[in-house]
């Protein structure tokens, strides 16, 4: 059963309409032009509609229950995926899924985040909201792709790192500081792909790339519109207002240079054909890749080191003379 989102109904009653005129056609050969025509308006209206999208409907898309997983795109980018597990510390995390697969000729090791779908599974998951153990796994996987010469590829989809008790007490801040730091340092290339949330630094925590790219309708910002609303206004229905301050949408963040491409999706969202988006995300880290696997080690953390620095505005003070 299709799910809407309350900016979709419009389109929904248009295409309803159109669905039950096709099932009368054949009595009555005359509907013919009224089906063209309402397709005209149906396509007018979608056109419409998501080109002006505000903020905050495009955090419903990236939170969309259709929306394709990263378990979904292992499937449709690569073959011969075996998923690696655990952190040899405490336990494996599955709301991180990460193993060995190829890439079309290139063997890689690819990392991401998964919600999971149903209720019994999103439980499994954590939501996507990863443990410390889960980013320990991650930076073993990394440290493991650079012994062997590996590229990593991360695809990022959490609401963040997981805020509980017990993954404090197991170093959830410092995991994640351990992961930038192995991030900075790789000797491999690391490409990342934001295919829904990208929430603050439990997203970050693999997202330190070479190259980092969004699907169309994604978000990725230091904090929820939700978050963000109860701490400013103490009040989360301000969600709306709070995504159009964060400018956390794929085109903010490429407008500020944050990330390094956008990657198109069909009209309304990934969940309208999986299929499609992924054949554009392959068609990126097809461009991307040999490139960067052409840089020497080197060369590959200097250019890493200086696309971080570049982010973000930020002033020297001169130290006071001691004359």
């Amino acid at each position: 059963m299709r799910r809407l989102l309350d900016f979709e109904r419009p389109i929904y009653e248009v295409e309803k309409k159109i669905n039950e005129l096709k099932e009368k056609v054949k009595e009555s050969p005359e509907l013919e032009r009224e089906i063209k025509e309402l397709e005209e308006r149906a396509k007018r209206l979608k056109e419409k509609v998501y080109k002006n999208l505000t903020r905050w409907q495009i955090v419903q898309i990236a939170r969309h229950p259709d929306r394709p997983h990263f378990i979904d795109y292992i499937h449709l980018l690569f073959k011969d995926f075996i998923e690696l597990h655990g952190d040899r510390n405490f336990r494996d995390d599955p709301s991180i899924v990460a193993g060995l697969a190829t890439f079309e000729n290139h063997r890689v090791m690819v990392i991401g985040q998964e919600k999971g779908r149903d209720t019994k599974e999103k439980i499994y998951r954590n939501f996507g909201m990863p443990h410390p153990e889960g980013y320990r796994k991650a930076k073993r996987l990394m440290l493991m792709a650079e012994k062997f010469g590996l590229p990593v590829l991360t695809f990022v989809d959490t609401p963040g790192a997981y805020p509980g008790v017990g993954a404090e007490e197991r170093g959830q801040a410092f995991a994640i500081a351990e992961n930038l730091k192995v991030m900075l340092s790789l000797k491999t290339p690391l490409i990342t792909v934001i295919i829904g949330e990208g929430g603050s630094g439990g997203a970050l925590a693999i997202a330190l790339g070479d190259r980092v790219y969004a699907l169309k309708y994604t978000i990725y910002s230091v904090i929820s519109p939700e978050g963000c609303a109860s701490i400013l206004w103490r009040d989360g229905k301000e969600a709306p207002r709070a995504a159009e301050a964060l400018k956390l949408t794929a085109q903010d963040l490429y407008s500020f240079d944050i990330i390094d491409g956008i990657i198109e999706e069909p009209l309304g969202g990934a969940h309208n054909d999986p299929e499609w988006t992924a054949e554009q995300i392959k068609r990126q880290i097809r461009n991307a890749l040999p490139e960067l696997m052409a840089l020497s080690p080197d060369e590959l953390i200097a250019r890493r080191r200086e696309k971080y620095v570049r982010i973000g505005r930020y002033i020297e003070i001169p130290q006071p003379s001691s004359s």
